[in-house]
């Protein structure tokens, strides 16, 4: 995984750093080629004459990492205008003089009393480079750096609002009016403006299309600043050897090289007992889909035999859509999983390399002593299955006194905000606003894995080791795709990974899935459930490609 270092750690890190011989000023010079070769890339891809840059410039080492950038594009790109608004002025810097032999132009922010120059430089330009702070701003922001951003996102709102005719001999026309061409904004190691700690954001904070980062931020993977960053991009710095990242947090970021290198042997000769057994436990008359999807995503992921228990009317439902299945019909009471079902089961169970509990079982008294007296049936049977405990199964053990003094060992809880907030007794805005903390805390706790669900899931194991999940996307935002998850993380425990593995490799092929998806159906808002699991095996060979 990618280390995620806090602000502290990385201060550290860069001391260290240039005591062993990498000083700052090569750091700044590193991190500047690589902003630089970003920004000529995507000028590139989107504008093909010429483009413009303006950089908005601070006093510290981002300022610097911004100077850098702009000589490097000057000289990359000789047509181009490249300048700079700076904050303050640097007296002496040779990073700034080197930039001014090669042409950039220099503006200052408190020679512009009226944001005029500002807006220009910013409204007329192509692609917007912040390196105004990096990762140790003191918010609120203030004064002239609060004009520079208050501008600045002045001017990219009027040039956003901008139109233009479309040309009279395009028959597609129609007499409608496009936008002006989109400006691309790139920040410098984080949107200035960000706490990347806690992911706190000043309100004049600018928006980016892009952020190239140069050590990973528990801030940058942390909302509501998470919604400033745009995509991610990890551009590391090549540090000392005696400066090990790794070993100075347990926060990773997950990637696609850590979440293959945890993939299960999936051997030519096997067959479905190799795979591993596994069982979901759910479903109710009201909703008796979501088991359905649950085990639908647990083939898909690799699972080499899956049953199915549930009430009557769901099993009649299901059957006659997933053929794979083994279905196994519970007793119910009004609709909901009988306390009774738990002698059906108890058999099955050591047969079993895991088990899913929760989709679809519903909130009713019934379902409750369901899952109570399952889990007194379990600790009286040597070979217990794996865990997976998800949706309303969750919500039964909230209204537990010490529920998690009932699970089994190394059992996987998957609870959204709502439902995280119910088992710790927190309100669900309680729960968002230290996502990192909350689930490292409760995770040692309550002696489970808690994959604590959301843009940039989090997984936390309980002896505190923590990794947050790449991916934000709104394809993943429909109702089902969370029983998806749980299907994917039980068929991966079932082939044998450990509990925190099989977690991690569950969330990032069901990000990867989810992503992919959107590309297929066109539109991130429109991707099913089921769009999610037909794209799991593409996920999967995807990860295998790199």
């Amino acid at each position: 995984m990618i280390p995620v270092l806090t602000v502290d750690q990385i201060r550290k890190a860069e001391a260290d750093a240039d005591h062993l011989g990498y000083p700052y000023a090569r750091m700044m010079q590193d991190a500047g080629g690589m902003v630089a070769h970003l920004a000529v890339t995507r000028a590139n891809e989107m504008f093909p004459s010429a483009p413009r840059f303006t950089l908005l410039i601070g006093g510290g080492n981002n300022g610097g990492d911004g100077l850098v950038a702009a000589r490097k594009l000057r000289e990359m790109l000789p047509d181009s205008q490249v300048r700079c608004l700076m904050l303050t002025h640097r007296d002496d810097d040779p990073l700034l003089e080197a930039a001014q032999a090669v042409g950039v132009f220099f503006a200052y922010t408190q020679d512009d009393h009226d944001g005029r120059v500002i807006k220009q430089m910013v409204g007329s330009a192509d692609i917007i480079i912040d390196a105004l702070f990096g990762f140790g701003i003191r918010l609120p922001i203030r004064d002239d750096a609060q004009k520079i951003l208050r501008f600045t996102r002045q001017a990219l709102n009027e040039r956003g609002a901008a139109r233009r005719p479309r040309p009279l001999n395009d028959p597609t026309a129609g007499g409608q009016i496009e936008r002006a061409p989109k400006q691309w904004v790139i920040a410098v190691d984080c949107p200035s403006g960000l706490d990347c700690d806690t992911g706190e954001i000043d309100k004049y904070a600018l928006n980016a299309d892009e952020t190239v980062t140069f050590i990973a931020k528990p801030g940058l993977m942390t909302f509501p600043g998470a919604a400033a960053v745009g995509k991610l991009i990890i551009a590391p710095l090549e540090l000392p050897e005696g400066v090990k990242l790794e070993k100075r947090s347990s926060i990773g970021l997950l990637d696609n090289e850590s979440a293959r290198d945890l993939l299960p042997i999936r051997r030519l000769d096997g067959h479905k007992r190799t795979f591993g057994r596994s069982l979901i436990v759910g479903g109710s008359d009201e909703m008796p889909g979501a088991i359905g999807l649950a085990a639908h995503a647990a083939y898909r992921t690799g699972a080499g035999w899956v049953a199915v228990a549930s009430v009557h009317t769901a099993v009649s439902v299901l059957q006659t859509h997933l053929l794979e299945p083994v279905w196994v019909r519970l007793p119910d009471s009004a609709g909901f999983i009988s306390p009774d079902a738990v002698d059906v089961l108890s058999g099955l169970l050591p047969s079993l390399n895991a088990a899913l509990i929760g989709p679809g079982l519903g909130e009713s008294t019934d379902a409750a002593q369901f899952v109570l007296r399952l889990l007194t049936a379990a600790r009286e049977i040597d070979k217990l299955p794996a865990w997976v405990i998800d949706a309303d199964g969750l919500n039964v053990l909230s209204d537990i006194p010490d529920w998690w003094t009932q699970l089994p060992k190394d059992t996987i809880i998957t609870p959204h905000p709502g439902e995280m907030g119910r088992l710790s007794g927190l309100t669900t805005a309680e729960v968002q606003t230290d996502r990192l903390s909350l689930a490292r805390d409760k995770a040692t706790a309550w002696g489970c894995v808690v994959v604590l669900k959301g843009a940039h899931t989090l997984i936390a194991a309980p002896d505190g080791k923590i990794a947050f999940s790449p991916f934000k996307t709104d394809a993943l935002a429909k109702a089902g795709t969370g029983d998806v998850l749980a299907g994917m993380i039980t068929a991966l425990r079932g082939q044998g990974l450990k509990a925190f593995d099989a977690a991690c490799v569950g969330v990032y092929l069901h990000g990867l899935a989810g992503t992919l998806a959107a590309e297929r159906v066109g539109a991130a808002s429109g991707v099913l459930a089921s769009d999610v699991i037909m794209a799991i095996p593409l996920a999967w060979t995807r990860l295998l490609q790199g």
